[in-house]
């Protein structure tokens, strides 16, 4: 905001040497006229200076139209000079509180962070999100938290979180929040402060993957003989790994691996897709399980329905025998009855109705599934492929 203002002070001085130059101009021209003239009559003094101070007023009427407009220009310029200067002072007063309360903040989330059993929960939390994350249920998937006695006056051992395979097994996984280290060399002022700050980060991580193998988690639990040590950040490991390069083979060497959060995630994912893998194993085995049970069912009530029709023909058979027996035999002594007048012949009821024998015979089942003698070879012809069955 300053040039705007030097600039109307350089017109404003540029200006009134202006106008005190068009006056002594104009001063020197009427005495240059008055002089000429000199000759011929004496001048009026009064008439003299009003002419010269007509000729200066018209000369300067411009000139002081032009100052008006600066001045006016010069007041708004400063009128907008101290508002924009009032909002710039209060932007700057409310980014400094907010970077003070920011400091603050930073400060005590430091202080909390140096806490162990802080950063044992914050650690404890991310894990809880990453399994989250991996689409894995509580007490199905995986159990936090498993207490696990030990035998011999071994001390009880107590899991961030064991992870359920899909075939009984565990995998054992503890989070470790190396931080203090890790902070002061955040906070180092120069390089050899820092340097020491990130050995003594990669001298914890080191202990901890020592602790964390000696507690040898999967003599306690069916699980693989390894453990898995999470970092909740990518740049714990990173800035261990800078100092030491050699970690990641000593922790292998000693049946742990590390973690951060990236490679744990794909771990997880891994240990769902088995799951989903695994349930859809066991559908097909349900399934396949269930067809064998209905085809077994089938055969024997083809049995049943095979055996009601050779009752049926043999009912049948029996039936026109029957018949047969009533009209050679029966109906013959009835007539002769008729005949000999013992009964009316003229009467209603005195007539025998006709018995006509049946001549349908009952259909038998052909189909192979529905022969009793064919059904367990069906079955077995189902066993014989039950390998072929879709497990995706």
């Amino acid at each position: 905001m300053r040039e705007p203002a030097v600039l109307v002070l350089v017109l404003t001085v540029g200006v009134l040497l202006g106008i005190a130059l068009a006056v002594g101009a104009v001063r020197w021209a009427a005495r240059r006229r008055l002089a000429g003239a000199s000759h011929r009559a004496l001048p009026d003094p009064g008439a003299q200076g009003a002419a010269e101070r007509a000729a200066v007023q018209a000369l300067v009427r411009p000139l002081q139209d032009t100052l008006a407009r600066v001045s006016d220009q010069l007041a708004r310029a400063e009128v907008e000079r101290a508002a924009a200067q009032a909002e710039l002072r209060e932007q700057v007063r409310r980014t400094a509180e907010g970077t003070e309360s920011l400091r603050a903040e930073t400060g005590r989330l430091v202080t909390a962070l140096r806490r162990s059993e802080v950063r044992g929960r914050w650690g404890e939390v991310q894990l809880r999100r990453l399994v989250e994350a991996a689409g894995l249920l509580e007490h199905v998937h995986f159990t936090e938290q498993a207490h696990s006695a030990g035998a011999d006056g071994d001390p009880t051992l107590r899991p961030d979180l064991l992870v359920h395979l899909a075939d009984g097994r565990h995998v054992v996984v503890d989070a470790k929040v190396p931080l203090s280290a890790f902070l002061d060399a955040s906070a180092a002022v120069d390089d050899a402060h820092r340097d020491a700050a990130l050995a003594r980060h990669a001298t914890e991580v080191l202990h901890h993957v020592e602790r964390l193998s000696a507690k040898e988690y999967w003599r306690r639990h069916d699980s693989p003989e390894f453990v898995v040590l999470f970092l909740p950040a990518e740049s714990f490991l990173a800035a261990a790994l800078d100092v030491r390069p050699d970690l990641l083979e000593l922790a292998f060497a000693r049946d742990v691996v590390l973690a951060t959060p990236t490679t744990l995630l794909a771990l997880l994912r891994t240990v769902s897709y088995a799951w989903r893998q695994d349930a859809a194993a066991r559908g097909a085995a349900e399934v396949h399980a269930l067809g064998r049970e209905l085809h077994t069912r089938l055969a024997t009530m083809g049995g049943h329905l095979a055996r009601l029709g050779s009752s049926l023909d043999s009912a049948v058979d029996q039936f026109n025998r029957t018949i047969g027996s009533l009209e050679s035999r029966v109906l013959v002594s009835a007539r002769r009855l008729a005949d000999l007048g013992v009964v009316d012949a003229t009467a209603a009821d005195a007539g025998l109705a006709p018995v006509h024998p049946i001549t349908a015979v009952s259909r038998r089942p052909t189909a192979a599934e529905l022969t009793e003698p064919d059904a367990p070879q069906a079955t077995a012809a189902m066993d014989r492929h039950s390998d072929r069955v879709p497990y995706r």
